[in-house]
């Protein structure tokens, strides 16, 4: 499946993310740190879904109270509702 989401509080403006079952097949994250998300997305390609909430939940950004990957743990959650 595919689905999109608008993280808040951060500098990336959209996430694109495609699944089968409880794998992350694809994400792609517009905006922020080019780099550091290039780097989340290819980390997480081909990885349970669960296991990335479980690792990228709660890091914080700054003193914003979230961060890219904390907002990618936050859009998995939802889409597991």
């Amino acid at each position: 499946m595919k689905y999109t989401y608008k993280p808040k509080n951060v500098c990336s403006t959209q996430f694109i993310l495609e699944t089968e079952g409880n794998t992350i097949k694809k994400l792609q994250i517009i905006g922020g740190c080019h780099g550091n998300t290039q780097g989340i997305c290819k980390l997480l390609e081909g990885q349970d879904i669960d296991w990335a909430i479980k690792r990228l939940k709660g890091i914080d950004c700054h003193g914003k109270g979230t961060s890219c990957p904390d907002q990618v743990a936050q859009f998995l959650e939802s889409i597991k509702k």
